[in-house]
């Protein structure tokens, strides 16, 4: 297996080694200075993050006024150093308030040689969880004072947490009121042509949960997705219920999922984190419904005059009185004419610049993504309040991003939610 780190620096944007820490014995001790005379000094820290000097590897991203380079000398596995990276600045934040740089490292020498000894051994990385980690790193780090998140008190039974299958959740947790809150954030990548027709869709998204939930509870959740669906049916020897079916191209889930019984019955099964947690990415090529259109024309009258007009066209044939002023199948037209400052500089052609849209549409899902159930047991058998929403972020392409974005407050379909078996 490919190791990650030899070795690891901390450097300013000077090029002075604030922190290091040695894992092998196969790179030495001056290899920040090779860093230092070929990359630094040569002005290509913005070319490429991985370069080859001499028989090492060096891996570099910049975070803030902080410099982070990983140093290998045998194959490495550049994803996975670059994770460890993005892992272990967000396990600093943890413990500073939120504020990762300069001043932060230097407040905070011990408890950063502590847990660089921790989340990696020999070049392997290891747990990088801040909720595991501070539960047997007590110390509390120097704060920002521009910070004003609590510091997290520390739990006992750690032994349990670090070595436990739910590493991800304490146990003990108690809540007067049981609550989950599931929210859909999408993303709408449309390019197209100056005619208005479309060359290209796709939409990726992700789900959103925020769990308050006493005890160890198991969460299901079922989609609207083709395979899904399919493998209920097959489950339960009976069709499936009419409706529209979205087809999944790519999913990447939160390490809480049961992958084996995704893949046997193809439902989302877990036992959630404590307090906010990413479930899900998904990508969806197939069957993109999109609420708007807009036709952007702009006309240049010489060096200093250009005349805009825009159109906008709603889409939202089933929605149209979500917008009481612009119903559905209906145009609107912005024209404007916009006088530019002369100057005697040569003049450099348009670059077409994106336009942004905002917009709040309720009840619209340009993917056709639909929660069919979402079901919590636990031990004690405490009831639940299930809070389903789904958040729209449009980005509509045309000649650059057009953005836009919609929120949608659903608390209607807890009714929906209840009604569903499985």
């Amino acid at each position: 297996m490919p190791v990650a780190a030899s070795a690891i620096y901390f450097l300013n944007l000077r090029g002075d080694v604030l922190i290091n820490r040695l894992y092998r014995d196969d790179v030495g001790g001056n290899m920040v200075d090779a860093f230092r005379l070929h990359i630094m000094q040569t002005k290509e820290l913005g070319t490429c993050p991985v370069r080859q000097i001499g028989g090492c590897s060096f891996f570099y991203m910049r975070i803030s006024n902080v410099y982070i380079v990983i140093v290998v000398s045998s194959n490495a596995n550049v994803a996975c150093a670059f994770k460890f990276v993005v892992e272990a600045v967000n396990l600093f934040k943890s413990y500073f308030g939120g504020a990762f740089d300069e001043d932060a490292i230097r407040n905070n020498f011990v408890l950063i040689y502590e847990l660089l000894d921790e989340i990696m051994d020999f070049g392997y990385p290891q747990n990088l969880s801040p909720e595991i980690l501070k539960l047997y790193i007590t110390q509390e780090g120097v704060r920002s004072p521009f910070s004003s998140k609590p510091s997290d008190k520390p739990v006992p039974n750690a032994t349990l947490q670090v070595t436990g299958a739910v590493g991800w959740r304490r146990e003990g947790l108690v809540y007067k009121k049981n609550e989950v809150f599931l929210d859909i954030v999408e993303s709408v990548n449309l390019l197209m042509s100056s005619k208005g027709s479309v060359l290209r869709c796709d939409v990726t998204g992700k789900i959103l949960m925020k769990c308050f939930l006493s005890g160890m509870p198991d969460l299901k959740l079922g989609l609207n997705d083709k395979i899904g669906l399919e493998k209920e049916s097959e489950i339960k020897s009976r069709p499936t219920k009419s409706g529209k079916t979205i087809e999944l191209d790519d999913v990447t889930f939160h390490q809480c999922v049961n992958l084996t019984r995704f893949n046997s019955e193809k439902t989302v099964s877990f036992v959630p984190p404590d307090g906010e947690f990413e479930l899900m990415k998904y990508r969806i090529t197939e069957g993109v419904n999109l609420p708007f259109r807009v036709l952007p024309t702009i006309k240049e009258l010489g060096r200093t005059r250009m005349e805009v007009n825009v159109k906008w066209q709603n889409q939202l044939v089933r929605f149209g009185n979500t917008i009481r002023k612009f119903p559905g199948q209906t145009e609107a037209t912005l024209s404007a004419e916009v006088e530019l400052i002369s100057t005697i500089v040569e003049k450099k052609s348009w670059t077409r610049p994106p336009i942004q849209m905002e917009f709040q549409v309720p009840m619209f899902t340009a993917s056709g993504l639909r929660v069919r159930f979402l079901k919590v047991w636990e031990k004690s058998g405490y009831n639940t309040v299930e809070w389903v929403s789904c958040v729209r972020i449009e980005n509509l392409i045309f000649r650059g991003v057009i953005k836009a974005c919609s929120l949608i407050s659903a608390r209607d379909m807890l009714e929906n939610l209840q009604s569903e078996e499985i």
